[in-house]
């Protein structure tokens, strides 16, 4: 077997991506460990959590209404994300992870590539 033929036998079949972010890394990690466990329960073949670089938002205000300019404060939030990979998902799978309840401040995007 050529090496082309193993990508291509590698490449072939469906990829569920879910892409997980959130402001806390603890919340973060327990919110991955339930969508890993999930999927090993249905015996799926999975590749992650991968964590993503660290997004950093900043915003400088001003502390005065109308004078003072130099006089400012700054804020900055941080936004972790992590990426799991399903290969070859299953029904069963797709939907026991819909029907996964999240807490609140972690946001899951999931794709069928």
């Amino acid at each position: 077997m050529t090496t082309q033929e193993k990508k291509a036998k590698n490449t072939s079949g469906e990829k569920m991506r879910i892409k997980v972010s959130a402001y806390d890394t603890k919340v973060l990690d327990n919110s991955v460990s339930e969508i890993v466990d999930n999927a090993i329960r249905f015996e799926a073949a999975i590749r992650g959590p991968v964590p993503m670089p660290t997004k950093a938002k900043k915003y400088t205000v001003n502390r005065a209404t109308f004078v003072h300019k130099d006089s400012r404060e700054q804020f900055e939030m941080k936004i972790h994300t992590r990426v799991i990979d399903i290969l070859n998902p299953t029904s069963k799978i797709v939907e026991a992870l819909s029907n996964l309840s999240l807490p609140s401040g972690v946001n899951a995007d999931i794709k069928i590539i």
